[in-house]
């Protein structure tokens, strides 16, 4: 049997308006449950790939619920833990043309805010793992999370697995008195393949350069910035971002670019314009990646094409999750965008 992927982080119960209605409107909400690393699960059990997630859900109903949830679409859950007050929650409301979306969070006091070290037993995690993926909303979410993480990384780091990390930086969900640029470049220094732009690697990562201020991103930029990160975390061995062209809340163009500090090798353009859910893209983007460097690891363009188009299916699929195929992902990667039925 194939080595595991493990993810770890946050899962939240995802409520969300339907039909485009506004908070205001509705007297309803679709729910659903997700949440960045356990969406890089879920699409990876979708293409084939062993994987578990590993986070902290309440001792109750609900809690069970999201595990059961998980269990259905192919995401071990065996090293779950439960504990602490509540299930986290977001409220979503999608936009349409002019009006872009809205995400309300109620998440205080959460099951996973509340870990805390020793709660998880990373040598039986790791036992039959190959990868290892997190992103940067954990630590902003607690100390505890921060320390569980780091006791993971460090345990990773022993066994000789690959790490992945999206930098995820949002500044609004850093906790008070936690500073993403103080902590985040501890745990960027164990980790081996890394989604960010160059923002992230200014205002997070300790990169000092003027690209955020001029605002011209281009492939040179991003070159530029890979070089500059690679030098200050050298295990770093590849960084890959995105280029979102926001036309409309409906319709946006989406291509991706990978670097080894060398060279930038750049998806195809798609573009998107009837976007069912962006709400996932970037974790769409990193199981697409996780699942290249795993089956083709030395054909860089062939794992940012894959990753890409993966994504770009995710937006026509609501809810957080990527449910598509290997098989249909390959067919967009043929030039098939027709979406004309498949008698």
């Amino acid at each position: 049997m194939s080595k595991k992927v493990i993810t770890f982080g946050e899962v939240m119960l995802r409520l969300a308006t339907p039909e485009y209605k506004r908070f205001s409107q509705t007297h309803k909400f679709g729910g659903t449950f997700g949440g960045g690393e356990v969406n890089v699960s879920v699409s990876l059990a979708n293409f084939g790939i062993p994987t578990s997630f590993v986070t902290q859900l309440p001792n109750n109903d609900i809690g069970k619920a999201c595990q059961q949830s998980l269990n259905e679409l192919g995401v071990e859950t065996n090293h779950i833990s439960f504990g602490g007050e509540r299930l986290g929650i977001y409220f979503l409301e999608t936009g349409a043309v002019s009006r872009g979306s809205k995400v309300v969070y109620d998440r205080a006091n959460s099951a996973f805010s509340q870990l805390k070290k020793g709660d998880i037993n990373w040598n039986e995690v790791f036992a039959d793992a190959n990868w290892f993926h997190w992103t940067g909303i954990i630590p902003a979410i607690s100390e505890g999370a921060t320390e569980v993480l780091f006791e993971a990384l460090e345990k990773a780091e022993s066994y000789g697995i690959t790490v992945s990390c999206d930098v995820n930086y949002r500044s609004k969900l850093w906790r008070e008195g936690a500073k993403a640029e103080e902590i985040m470049p501890k745990l960027i220094a164990k980790t081996d393949i890394l989604i960010g732009n160059e923002f992230d690697a200014e205002k997070v990562l300790g990169v000092d350069t003027d690209i955020v201020a001029k605002g011209e991103f281009t492939n040179q930029s991003f070159l530029e910035t890979t070089r500059e990160l690679m030098k200050k975390y050298p295990r770093v061995k590849k960084i890959i971002t995105t280029r979102r062209g926001t036309i409309s809340a409906n319709h946006n163009s989406w291509l991706g670019i990978i670097s080894e500090g060398k060279q930038v090798l750049q998806s195809p353009v798609y573009q998107m314009t009837h976007i069912v859910d962006r709400v996932g893209g970037g974790d769409s983007l990193m199981a697409g990646l996780i699942y290249g460097f795993l089956n083709y690891p030395e054909n860089d363009q062939q794992i940012i094409d894959f990753a890409v188009a993966a994504s770009c299916i995710k937006h026509t699929v609501y809810g957080d999750v990527n449910l598509a195929s290997i098989a249909e992902v390959e067919k967009l990667m043929q030039g098939h965008l027709h979406g004309k039925i498949d008698w």
